[in-house]
């Protein structure tokens, strides 16, 4: 295995590599597809036939779950180690060798099959943080099943809208998760969601957890067969993987919508094992046998690329962490990871690392551990502020690399390539564009910006192999949400800028998308939520800065003429339906009461006014504005 250390590389091997996917993308990626085993091998990268919609390797066939675990084996690396479960919140550790989890993988495929799943069909997988999650996944992928992915805090009307969109035929799901100071119960959950839904699920599937009450043979609902993961588990048959075309779904993975149904972001198969095998060698450096951490979700975009699919599809060593940053036990439990399985690349979110520094802002746990085998922290999911950038950076004395994308793209758009050359990092920027991706930045009309001048970030068609192609049927929908703003071009929805070296720097939102601790939650729903109670006018929810999760929703309510209610109990049950509706996941737990919004004069509320002066920074009222009084009512908000 050739070195990766930095005086290997001459400099300008990266700009190489950028120019050789942007002049040529077809032999590029072409050439990225040779790392990936082919069923029909492809003869052509891009299908742009139908653009603005574009397909990747279009008259090729694979299975995902083969590339991920068979070839392994069949190379002779079947007892090396693919998987390891560590979970404080039970105290148990668990590892899994490539044959031991295909063995698994071979038989919740011939569980699915038994129960009636075909190629094609759609499985929700609704589960914590356990290895039946990996497994479930991947024995999706193995039948050309396409998977949903749910996370696990969402509630019911969340997963029953999800339910319906995919016309899920089978849930896989567990008795329940466990956090630190208590324990989730899934499967009542999972009857409300039923019950809401339109009925196309006809299994359950549920794994028993001795620690969280329930089990199948506890709940029974019309039209449902409940059945038990274990039992069939050990009477099921092993089950090849199916070849698949290219271009069929691998899997939804829903984002938050503003209106409507929620917009399930399509992952196809060829496309995504050719972007995650060239990522995890180009852009993290992991390589078989390598230990790569991901500390976050199977139920979130991060997890599905680099907890599951990239590690294994590169024949490294995954860790699946049930645990939190701080409280299972302290806030040295990352790096008690790290040492105890050699991680080389870790992976977290910025609101991970500010948890763990508000906990022990001199890292005086971690001299507690051995950290000597990681070569690099990665961080995603929203803005990471130089503060933390630089407090990680003087921790571990190693790379701590900024990278920046989208549930959307699947994989980084901008990243410092770690796999191809060690380039310089700045505080506050995820570095370049990745080859493939080429980023612009523009003003409202389209017209492009010069160095150092904020605008928004696009992406110039076509993507490269791994995003998304569409959302799931809904191919207008996806050209209307990101393709329409600026023909031609990806509408990211962030705005940004670059230096006079080229470093991007990302600096937010461009809609009413907030960010909450890297999960993107749509403000308009969370105002739906709150519209619904009989004593509230009007409202907004704005998205403001919080220290350890980086944005938090608050919402600011008008009370309707007349009525009368105590603040703090208005407060309780506003709360009390966000967590019902939308999930503990909103993190939703500030309300104000004002006398007005302000409003422009086609009655549009000012919300980035707002969200500026709640945050305090810089401001300007719209010449638009039908009430400026509003804005002093938001003033004094502040100051209370």
């Amino acid at each position: 295995m050739r070195s990766h250390n930095a005086e290997t590389h001459h400099v300008g091997v990266f700009e190489e590599v950028s120019e050789r996917a942007t002049l040529d993308p077809e032999a590029f990626w072409l050439d990225a597809a040779q790392a990936i085993d082919w069923d029909v091998y492809p003869t052509a990268a891009l299908d742009d036939s139908h653009a603005p919609l574009y397909r990747w390797f279009a008259d090729a066939r694979l299975n995902t779950s083969y590339n991920a675990l068979d070839r392994h084996v069949a190379a002779g690396r079947g007892e090396t180690t693919a998987l390891i479960y560590d979970s404080p919140v039970v105290r148990k550790s668990k590892s899994y060798t490539y044959n031991q989890l295909l063995d698994k993988v071979e038989r919740c495929a011939g569980m699915l099959a038994e129960a009636g799943v075909l190629s094609g069909d759609r499985v929700a997988i609704y589960l914590p943080m356990i290895p039946q999650a990996i497994v479930a996944m991947l024995a999706c992928a193995r039948l050309g099943a396409v998977h949903s992915v749910v996370f696990g805090g969402f509630a019911a009307k969340e997963l029953a809208a999800r339910l319906d969109d995919a016309e899920a035929k089978v849930i896989i799901t567990a008795s329940g998760g466990i956090e630190t100071a208590r324990v989730v119960e899934y499967l009542p959950t999972i009857v409300e969601a039923l019950a809401l839904s339109a009925g196309t699920v006809h299994t359950v599937i549920v794994k028993d957890r001795p620690e969280v009450p329930g089990s199948a043979g506890e709940y029974s609902v019309a039209g449902t067969d409940w059945i038990d993961w274990h039992e069939r588990m050990l009477m099921a048959d092993p089950h090849p993987p199916v070849s698949v075309a290219a271009t069929d779904p691998l899997y939804i993975l829903y984002t938050s919508g503003t209106t409507g149904s929620p917009k399930g972001v399509v992952r196809d198969n060829g496309g995504h094992a050719v972007a995650m095998t060239w990522s995890m060698k180009n852009i993290y450096d992991v390589h078989p046998g390598d230990v790569m951490w991901t500390a976050s979700d199977v139920g979130w975009v991060v997890g599905h690329s680099y907890i599951v699919y990239g590690p294994l599809l590169a024949g490294a060593t995954t860790v699946l962490y049930e645990g939190k940053p701080v409280g299972t036990p302290d806030a040295g439990a990352f790096w008690r990871v790290v040492s105890d399985y050699g991680v080389k690349t870790l992976f977290t979110s910025p609101t991970a690392l500010r948890a763990i520094r508000k906990a022990d802002p001199h890292a005086l746990l971690a001299k507690n551990y051995d950290l000597s085998s990681l070569d690099a922290l990665f961080v995603a999911g929203e803005r990471l502020d130089p503060d933390t950038w630089n407090w990680a950076t003087a921790l571990l004395e190693k790379p701590v690399i900024d990278h920046w994308w989208q549930t959307e793209t699947g994989w980084a758009i901008c990243s410092s390539p770690h796999g191809i050359e060690r380039l310089p990092l700045r505080a506050g920027s995820p570095s370049f564009p990745s080859p493939g991706f080429r980023v612009e930045i523009f003003d409202d009309s389209g017209a492009a910006l010069g160095m150092l001048e904020e605008g928004h970030i696009v992406i110039r068609l076509p993507l490269p192999p791994g995003t998304l192609p569409t959302l799931w049927r809904g191919d207008q929908r996806y050209i209307d949400s990101y393709l329409t703003a600026f023909p031609g071009y990806y509408l990211t929805g962030d705005s940004g800028y670059f230096d006079r070296d080229g470093y991007l720097f990302v600096m937010g939102r461009t809609d009413d998308i907030i960010n909450v601790a890297g999960h993107r939650l749509s403000t308009g729903s969370m105002e739906e939520v709150l519209a619904q109670h009989p004593s509230v006018a009007e409202c907004a929810v704005i998205g403001i800065h919080d220290p350890i999760k980086g944005e938090k929703p608050a919402g600011y309510v008008v009370l309707k003429s007349g009525v009368e209610i105590e603040d703090a109990v208005l407060a309780a049950e506003l709360i009390a339906m966000m967590r019902e509706q939308i999930g503990a996941v909103a993190a939703f737990k500030d309300v104000t009461v004002v006398s007005a919004l302000p409003k422009t004069r086609s009655g549009k509320i000012l919300r980035k006014t707002m969200r500026q002066i709640i945050n305090g920074d810089d401001y300007v009222v719209p010449p638009t504005i039908e009430n400026t009084e509003a804005i002093a009512v938001i003033i004094a908000t502040v100051s209370r």
